[in-house]
């Protein structure tokens, strides 16, 4: 089923940040916290600092009516530069890779591509991109379809 959710990108503050608004919600994360150590290692990723293999990869917990939050940690570290503003994404999961396709093109009109549509290692079908009114928007689709 289709959702949509928003993603909160942090400085090393995701766990404190997530846990603040499960405590003011009172709901609980829909699965374990994913670390970055988790990740599996490619030939084409530096190698990861143990400082950082403990940091949020991904979070997510239903706030209210349904809506989700998405968290994860993007340090300088590992090549990101948060300001505030760059941090926080619309993050659309369409029920097809066709759907995926459509809208990813679309809201790519005049905007930038950040990361065009591949396959991730989660399974998922996954880009990301701003739009020509600086909106960010993610894409993650689960459908091999």
């Amino acid at each position: 089923m289709s959702r949509v959710s928003t993603y909160l990108n942090f400085n090393r503050s995701t766990e404190k940040a997530f846990d603040f608004y499960r405590s003011v919600f009172g709901s609980e994360f829909s699965a374990p916290i994913q670390r970055m150590g988790d990740v599996p290692s490619g030939p084409n990723q530096p190698p990861m600092a143990d400082a950082d293999k403990n940091l949020v990869m991904h979070v997510e917990l239903a706030i209210l009516g349904g809506h989700v939050i998405m968290g994860t940690d993007a340090p300088e570290s590992m090549g990101f530069s948060l300001v505030q503003g760059n941090n926080v994404f619309i993050n659309l999961e369409p029920d097809t890779r066709a759907e995926t396709d459509k809208l990813f093109r679309a809201l790519s009109v005049g905007g930038k591509v950040d990361m065009p549509l591949q396959e991730m290692f989660w399974g998922g079908y996954f880009g990301s991109l701003v739009d020509q009114f600086g909106i960010r928007w993610m894409f993650n689709c689960n459908s091999k379809t």
